[in-house]
């Protein structure tokens, strides 16, 4: 067919796409067949876009333009492996029943070590994840808390620094007084090698519980944890893995920078933990996460405990023993609440080591043709560890409007029509899918803003595994750091600079399209994508600007009804509006402004399946809004296990705030959402650069007169 008969064809399979999709979200009898048949008419009109751009349209006339060409050519090929690879993984995420350990005889249970490993985290927030594990709801004579100090080995109190031989001693002493206090077991070893894995493997060489628990240090479990993964390993003696999802406490840099949505939208986790590993569990390839995982002992054996040839050691874990045949569970159920990366340059650190760690495993793992691997499981290994290397395609499409806006190299050679016919076809039929795949999870633009933020950073850190790719070393993201001032990222300069490439380009674009009539078509398009990468980048501005963080933590939303009593029994009842480990606002129901300030709140805890009465600081009542303001205090080690209980150890409380959250959108709410929040903070920014480059001239030595 011609370019106006392709353009009619598309239009009638986008139309198809588009009913199919719809009744895949619809219709729960035949979901799977039109989900299928709208993968497969997705898949062939980006496979039919590639042909028609490797036959027709990879034209140059010079050594630059040719290299050009190439480069835009493999970010598209890039694009679409990892899309067709994606689609194969999450056609049929796996929702599996909730299993419980409810009726099993309690003899009959594994015996479990819950391990915590910790380098450099802060006491206080080891011991509500210590104090949460102790109220497992498990058998107490078959539970045993380890926590893995990585911060005070032999190692590092022996340094020739005396300061950081100092601080390693002082650390060690006062974690061996908290598990001494908390009645846990405390281990250390000889020498940090092979970071956190050397640390577990250490721990599970002194251990000999059947089954082992991994939680990092700011990973509180519910209660609920084990009664709902044990059952797994019971079921079916080749599991060797029940990974369940992170769920974040706290927003992300991009959430609390850029959206200020974090109890609306979902958060990044939520794609990956909501669909992905449901999608990876289908084929057989669910893999460890780090942490909130339970795992088996007698395989962890097989393959020597936690993998160490890469930093990401839980993936490379989950790989070794998927190539022996054993099999992997996901539960999906937020039973296990963390912290996110609070600052931007924390966030990159981490998205980095993920990065460099999967394309450690992609070099010396090799899982395309790893033998023992199902074509399946490989399937969703290379899913994964592609999408890391999107900062290479990532860097290509926002650059490439330059080579023709500014260079004038023929980087895309096609007429109008044929870019309708195959082009714009191919882009709106892969938004489709990922709409259709991630609708809830995922709201349209974000996945581009994520990536153009971690780029340029992520894109060195690629460079130097594939040069070395035994050099990185495991770097511990930075969690529970303060924000006590408004102020603009460090890492803003790169992306001062790429605002100002794209924006020259924009301008020279429109030179070009007065001068250059005969070419008017092709600069257009090429300006037009030159301007959304613009308005992608003027957005991420809003990240930059760190926000002044008031609460130490994050309150999420809980609904529970509470009654407020005094010694003399006067008693006030309300229902909580939010709550966090420190406290909790809640509506009064009545008269409330004669609260006392030191009071008893009564609620139920789920976790603990009972009453709880609990010791709380009346700080400030709104009487327009009836919302009074509280402050846990407890008064003893009882006290604090239950208000830990009672705030972070109820799974039920998580489920219903992420279901609050995972909505579908619209495209064009989620892009009208993008420009609304993102593109005012552009003047704050302009208008620090500004007070800076004041400050600069004041700081000028005056010029000294002639006499």
């Amino acid at each position: 067919m011609d370019a106006f008969g392709q353009l009619i064809s598309s239009v009638v399979i986008l139309i198809i796409i588009s009913l199919c999709s719809r009744e895949a979200r619809h219709m729960q009898q035949h979901q799977h067949l039109f989900r299928t048949f709208a993968l497969v008419l997705a898949i062939a009109l980006s496979f039919r876009y590639l042909l028609w751009r490797g036959i027709y349209t990879l034209t140059y006339s010079d050594v630059l333009s040719m290299v050009a060409v190439w480069l835009l050519f493999g970010a598209e090929i890039y694009a679409g492996i990892t899309s067709v690879l994606g689609a194969i993984v999450n056609a049929f995420p796996l929702s599996r029943p909730l299993l419980t350990l409810q009726g099993t005889d309690p003899a009959t249970l594994p015996t479990v070590d819950v391990m915590i490993p910790s380098y450099n985290e802060d006491a206080d927030i080891l011991e509500v994840t210590i104090r949460a594990a102790k109220l497992l709801d498990y058998p107490k004579d078959k539970l045993r808390v380890h926590l893995l100090d990585d911060g005070g080995t032999d190692q590092k109190i022996n340094s020739t620094n005396p300061v950081a031989a100092a601080t390693a001693k002082l650390r060690r002493e006062e974690l061996q007084q908290l598990c001494q206090r908390l009645e846990i077991r405390y281990h250390t070893r000889a020498r940090n090698e092979f970071a956190k894995a050397g640390n577990v493997n250490s721990a599970i060489q002194n251990t000999d519980g059947d089954l082992i628990v991994i939680l990092d240090a700011d990973h509180v479990p519910t209660s609920d944890f084990l009664d709902r993964t044990v059952p797994w390993m019971l079921r079916n003696q080749k599991v060797f893995l029940v990974q369940t999802p992170h769920f974040m406490a706290n927003p992300d840099p991009v959430e609390r920078n850029y959206f200020s949505a974090f109890t609306r939208m979902p958060s990044e986790n939520d794609m990956f933990y909501g669909t992905i590993q449901k999608g990876l569990d289908y084929w057989g390839s669910s893999f460890f996460c780090g942490s909130a995982a339970l795992m088996r002992r007698a395989h962890l054996d097989l393959v020597g405990g936690i993998s160490g040839d890469s930093i990401t050691e839980d993936a490379e874990t989950a790989l070794d023993l998927h190539k022996m045949g054993y099999e992997s569970v996901y539960v999906d159920r937020p039973m296990v609440s963390g912290l996110a990366p609070e600052t931007f340059d924390a966030f990159i650190q981490q998205r980095m080591r993920w990065a460099q760690g999967m394309t450690q495993i992609l070099l010396l793992k090799k899982p395309f043709k790893a033998e023992g691997l199902k074509w399946y499981q490989r399937v969703g290994y290379m899913s994964s560890i592609m999408f890391w290397l999107f900062p290479f395609a990532r860097i290509v499409f926002l650059l490439m409007p330059l080579a023709y806006l500014v260079f004038g190299l023929q980087v895309y050679h096609a007429s109008m029509l044929e870019i309708f016919a195959f082009t714009i076809p191919h882009v709106i039929a892969t938004y489709m899918i990922s709409t259709m795949l991630f609708g809830r999870t995922r709201w349209p633009l974000v996945s581009e803003l994520y990536e153009i933020l971690q780029c340029a950073f992520t894109l060195n850190a690629l460079i130097k595994v594939f040069l070395k790719p035994r050099a990185p070393s495991f770097v511990v993201t930075p969690k529970g750091e303060s924000l006590d001032k408004t102020f603009v990222s460090p890492l803003s300069g790169v992306f001062y600079w790429l605002t100002l490439l794209i924006t020259f380009a924009l301008g020279t674009g429109v030179y070009k399209f007065i001068t250059e009539p005969l070419t008017r078509e092709l600069t257009v398009v090429v300006m037009l994508w030159n301007v959304f990468n613009l308005i992608l980048l003027l957005s991420v501005m809003s990240v930059l600007l760190e926000r002044k963080q008031v609460r130490s933590q994050s309150r999420l939303p809980a609904t529970n009804s509470v009654v407020l009593r005094t010694s003399e029994d006067e008693a006030w009842v309300g229902d909580l509006v939010d709550l966090s480990l420190g406290g909790a606002r809640m509506r009064i129901k009545g008269e409330g402004a004669s609260i006392p300030r030191h009071v008893t709140l009564t609620a139920w805890s789920h976790a603990l399946q009972r009453n709880v009465q609990l010791s709380v600081e009346a700080l400030h009542f709104d009487e327009k809004s009836q919302i009074l303001r509280v402050r846990f205090s407890s008064q003893n080690d009882v006290e604090q296990d239950e208000i830990v209980a009672f705030t972070l150890c109820d799974s039920l409380r998580w489920m219903s705030f992420q279901r609050r959250r995972t909505r579908a959108i619209s495209y064009w709410f989620g892009a009208k959402h993008v420009l609304k929040v993102g593109l005012k903070p552009v003047f704050l920014h302009i208008a620090v650069l500004l007070r800076k480059f004041a400050g600069k001239l004041r700081l000028l030595p005056a010029p000294v007169k002639e006499k």
